[in-house]
């Protein structure tokens, strides 16, 4: 699939502070690409000069290969969303989608049967005269996309548009915006400092740290393999554990645990372990899995999502595990002592 966005060794300098370090990207043509950072990392200010709201300090910006230096806002084909919407509130919802298309000057009847078009692709039909101040926060939202997708922008750009909803209004539109995505085929650029928006939604992420991109890939591989500290620690949930020895075949961590280092790093400094690799009860070791016993210190219970808060035994090392969803496991209560059991690959050392 061709390129829609190429983003060449792009900077952005103010005074003597770089938001964005020599960033490079591409972006396929009808793909849901995010930037996923947090607040302050610079995921904004390059969003914007792709929308060309800023200037870059050096590199180039291309568009289906045509060079955008020098090419005001208006002119480019991107639209862009922003979290505050940014809609009329004097207007109803066929004259805010509409907006654009008066400005352009074309007839009543195209801009009527453009609007029913791109309200039943948005599931608005039906509310064309409904004021914005009387919807849903997700009703609100899909208005807003509408009005720029009526504009048949190259690229979509959003940043953080769902980040004003409640946590229940969020999960939902996550879904809604793949599905919208996947259905107009529009290529959407999503800027959020939610991993889980990002990790939902995306067919590429980038992880954007101090003003560069530390690891562009797909959901998964950014999860199962993270190339970097940052990106371990910042994805999904961990236990960080920092390593002081690494003498021999074990290796002890900064609180005392011994665990065997076999497939790691040469010298590793940090090991990451996602709870949900933790192995309760293991059947036995073998050369790819260790042992050891851990204590439950606290249950935290969240539905599917419930952890035990763990103490490794014989070290001052506490661990996050995920509890799986099975009968065997509803028992465990504070103070239990458990076998608990690793499997080598899923030890992440930097």
């Amino acid at each position: 699939m061709d390129n829609i966005l190429e983003v060449k060794n792009i900077s952005k300098h103010f005074d003597d502070f770089t938001a964005v370090d020599h960033v490079d990207f591409d972006v396929e043509d009808g793909g849901f690409f995010s930037i996923l950072g947090s607040s302050g990392c610079g995921k904004t200010t390059l969003l914007r000069m792709i929308a060309g709201f800023l200037q870059e300090s050096e590199g180039d910006i291309l568009i289906r290969g045509q060079s955008m230096k020098g090419i005001p806002p208006e002119k480019r084909p991107v639209n862009i969303v922003f979290q505050t919407l940014a809609l009329f509130p004097m207007m109803n919802v066929y004259e805010n989608v509409a907006f654009g298309l008066k400005r352009q000057k074309l007839g009543k009847q195209d801009i009527a049967g453009r609007v029913s078009e791109m309200l039943e692709r948005v599931g608005l039909q039906g509310f064309e005269k409904k004021k914005v101040t009387e919807l849903s926060g997700g009703q609100r939202q899909r208005v807003a996309i509408a009005r720029s997708l009526i504009m048949q922008p190259s690229i979509l750009l959003l940043d953080e548009p769902l980040g004003a909803l409640d946590r229940k209004l969020r999960e939902h539109m996550k879904v809604e915006l793949k599905l919208l995505q996947k259905e107009i085929g529009t290529t959407f650029i999503y800027i959020t400092h939610d991993q889980s928006e990002a990790l939902v939604m995306s067919d590429k992420i980038a992880v954007m740290h101090q003003g560069q991109f530390e690891q562009i890939d797909t959901p998964r591989e950014l999860y199962k393999n993270p190339k970097t500290a940052f990106v371990a620690g910042f994805v999904g949930d961990s236990n960080h554990l920092a390593v002081n020895n690494t003498e021999g075949e074990m290796l002890s961590t900064s609180g005392g645990w011994k665990i065997h280092k076999s497939g790691l790093c040469e010298k590793p400094e940090q090991l990451f372990i996602r709870p949900e690799a933790l192995i309760l009860f293991p059947k036995e070791a073998t050369g790819e899995i260790s042992t050891f016993n851990a204590s439950i210190k606290t249950i935290l219970f969240d539905g599917s999502n419930t952890k035990l808060q763990t103490h490794v035994v014989d070290s001052n090392e506490e661990l996050l595990i995920s509890l799986p969803q099975n009968a065997q496991f509803e028992g465990l209560k504070e103070g239990d002592v458990i076998p608990v059991g690793i499997h080598h690959d899923d030890l992440k050392c930097y």
